[in-house]
């Protein structure tokens, strides 16, 4: 066998490595059959970011950070790692601050907790592989004693991505709004924030071309992008370059407040589950960001189906700007959801509710976005003995879940408990709490039978008579990823 034949052998050989197995697999000889359904297997890397939780002098914060156990992956080994990020713009080369007491996960299954104080608390960068990366979550948790935006403010740690909207937004007088602008890579981003009223575009130089340094993290004042008070704003949020993580948050003179996480991406029904039944007054606030006008049917999912809000069935929302109507105390003592659909054609909007508990000077503001369904998993960490509510709803037809309730931080065992939603209601339980719990647990929810269901987790504790309260919404952890079915096929080199 002479040279060129050998050299021929292992080119054919070395393309069938790279390009075979890159092949789908084909069901039948003739190679004529249909691809096999792709495979959803466990990420090997997540990162997370969460803003600075510093509100005032007066807050402390509470990290819990939760991997639950994922088919696939037990057998490869994990690290996980929260670092504080570096504070300002520009070259982000700027002394990081001191890291607070944060704790990761050391294996699937067990959450770990951590704790900072006061105003100067850093954002935190978060990354995970191996064993720990599917659904990793990270909950940050922030009391506040007094002052503006006092209470109890709670986001779940997202991913970076490159557009987010937040309908819900406010430079009114009362409201001191920030928008935190978080950047995981190495390399600068170049960010645009856009602000949408009631009459369409806000005009302002100053919210574009924001520059947020690696690995850094820049707040945005938004009554700094405009010299009017606005009530409601939709905010559009955009990546030039790079990526970046980012949330709002809302503190109010009078009425508390919480971070607004970014909605759920603009469609033409949109889900925002989780209304509590003491709720005294519901703010909905939606934004279309095409070129159509938006006629929307609003309905509330209660524990026995469908409602009109009386006076408010149906809103009306122009092209390019923000809408906004006032529910009132729409839930009247039975938690629900509210469910938008389209009345005629089918318009992508953007939305999501500002629901306030209490009364006079005793009030407390909490937000949800819209949301996806549950998904194949939705995990929720920070959840304690007291006060951890669970809504679950199915807008179009009866589904069940499993809902697991994992160890505690500081102990306890995992317990599961299985939940059927009647179709067009929403069921509201108390969390599930695992046997000997010590510390704080994780929840996570995964579909068993029926149609989708999406859902919410309210945290509350009542402090001097303040209903202080917030709610974390429950998509897909997007603890597993679609991974085409395929193998060796040499036949591809014929063709």
């Amino acid at each position: 066998m002479n040279r060129t034949t050998l050299s021929l052998i292992a080119a054919v050989t070395a393309l069938a490595a790279v390009t075979g197995f890159a092949a789908t697999t084909s069901g039948g000889a003739d190679g004529d059959a249909p691809a096999k359904t792709a495979a959803r297997l466990p990420v090997e890397r997540s990162s997370v970011l969460c803003p600075s939780p510093g509100l005032s002098d007066l807050a402390e914060t509470a990290y819990t950070s939760y991997t639950p156990p994922s088919e696939g992956s037990g057998d490869k080994a994990g690290k996980a790692r929260l670092v504080p990020a570096e504070s300002g713009s520009g070259s982000g080369k700027g002394k990081a601050k001191q890291p607070e007491d944060v704790a990761v996960p050391k294996e699937p299954g067990t959450p770990a907790a951590g704790e900072a104080s006061g105003a100067d608390a850093p954002a935190v960068l978060g990354t995970a592989d191996g064993a720990l990366a599917p659904g990793w979550t990270v909950q940050q948790t922030t009391e506040v004693a007094a002052g503006t935006g006092r209470g109890l403010a709670g986001l779940t740690c997202s991913a970076p991505d490159t557009d987010f909207y937040f309908p819900g937004a406010s430079t009114a007088k009362d409201r001191s709004d920030y928008i935190h602008l978080t950047n995981p890579d190495d390399e600068a981003a170049v960010v645009d924030v856009q602000l949408y009223g009631p009459d369409g575009t806000v005009k302002s130089e100053v919210g574009e071309g924001i520059q947020v340094g690696p690995h850094a993290s820049v707040p945005v004042l938004l009554s700094t992008l405009t010299d009017k008070p606005y009530d409601d704003l939709t905010l559009h949020v955009t990546a030039r370059s790079g990526r970046i993580a980012a949330a709002v948050s809302a503190a109010d003179d009078k009425l508390g407040g919480d971070w607004l996480p970014a909605a759920a991406d603009p469609a033409a029904s949109l889900v925002l589950p989780g209304i509590p039944k003491d709720a005294t007054s519901v703010r909905l606030v939606a934004f279309a960001p095409g070129q159509d006008d938006a006629d929307l049917k609003i309905q509330l999912a209660t524990s026995t189906g469908r409602i009109a809000p009386a006076g408010n069935d149906t809103l009306h929302v122009k092209s390019g700007m923000t809408a906004a109507v006032d529910l009132g105390a729409v839930t009247r003592g039975d938690a629900g959801s509210l469910l938008l659909t389209p009345t005629d054609g089918s318009v992508p909007v953007v939305a999501a509710l500002r629901v306030v508990r209490g009364k006079g000077t005793k009030q407390e503001t909490a937000f949800i976005p819209a949301t996806r369904d549950i998904g194949a998993r939705a995990t929720v960490a920070d959840n304690r003995a007291k006060g951890s509510t669970l809504a679950l709803t199915a807008p179009a037809a009866t589904g069940t879940v499993k809902v697991t309730a994992s160890a505690g931080t500081d102990g306890g065992t995992a317990t599961s408990k299985e939940y059927t939603v009647k179709a067009g209601t929403t069921l509201s339980v108390p969390a599930p709490v695992p046997s000997g719990l010590k510390g704080s647990y994780a929840l996570t929810v995964e579909p068993v039978s029926g149609g989708k269901v999406y859902g919410s987790r309210m945290l509350e504790e009542r402090r001097e008579g303040v209903p202080a309260f917030t709610v974390q919404t429950l998509p897909d952890d997007r603890g597993t990823v679609s991974v085409p079915d395929s193998g060796e096929d040499l036949s591809i080199l014929q063709k």
